[in-house]
């Protein structure tokens, strides 16, 4: 029985090819919202892309496994008051790292692909300063988690491969939470995602 895993685990690892490039795109909602708080301050920055390296492993009957590495950059400047406590928070960058299985349907030039997996989501640059009594400042980072399905085309040239992409995220917990209850991330994170693999 063993070796009848190792050859089959052979026989796809021969005939596996590997692409890789770039993935980049917009999302389609909010990364964060603010909460409703009449005694805070809000003010954002982000800007709206997100970009970074993909890879592929393509496996037979149209299958494939893919690996990502996007960056984001957000700003957000909150401040709230909550009886004698000054709370002030900012953020700068995070990076998600999906991990799908990928299935195309086979087609010799514009392949449709549905694809599901799970994404880490990982966050830093978050400072909060609390002046209560005394002045208190801590640097926040964290990880997330979420389920992620997407579909899209993938057009097929002769050096170049075109992948336009919607992907939905949903992830496990609102991993931003200031002390104040300013800003929450979003749970529910759509994207427009174009890849250029090789």
């Amino acid at each position: 029985m063993r070796l009848l895993v190792l050859c089959l685990l052979g026989t796809s690892a021969a005939f596996a090819q590997v692409s890789f490039g770039l993935r980049g795109g917009v999302p389609l909602t909010d990364f964060y919202h603010v909460v409703s708080n009449p005694g805070a301050t809000f003010e954002s920055g982000s800007t709206r892309f997100i970009l970074g390296p993909t890879i592929e492993v393509h496996l037979p009957a149209g299958f494939g496994i893919e690996a990502d590495a996007l960056y984001r950059h957000f700003s957000y400047n909150a401040s709230a008051t909550l009886v004698d406590t000054l709370v002030n928070s900012k953020a700068n960058s995070a990076w998600e790292f999906p991990l799908l299985i990928k299935y195309r349907v086979p087609s010799p030039v514009v392949r449709p692909f549905l694809d599901a997996g799970f994404a880490f989501d990982r966050w830093s640059g978050v400072k909060q300063i609390t002046n209560a009594v005394g002045l208190t400042k801590s640097d926040v980072s964290g990880v997330n988690t979420g389920v992620v399905l997407g579909g899209g085309l993938e057009l097929k040239l002769p050096f170049i491969k075109i992948s336009p992409e919607i992907r939905f995220t949903r992830w496990g917990a609102k991993n931003i939470s200031d002390l104040g209850g300013v800003l929450h991330l979003n749970q529910n994170q759509a994207e427009f995602l174009i890849g250029l693999t090789f």
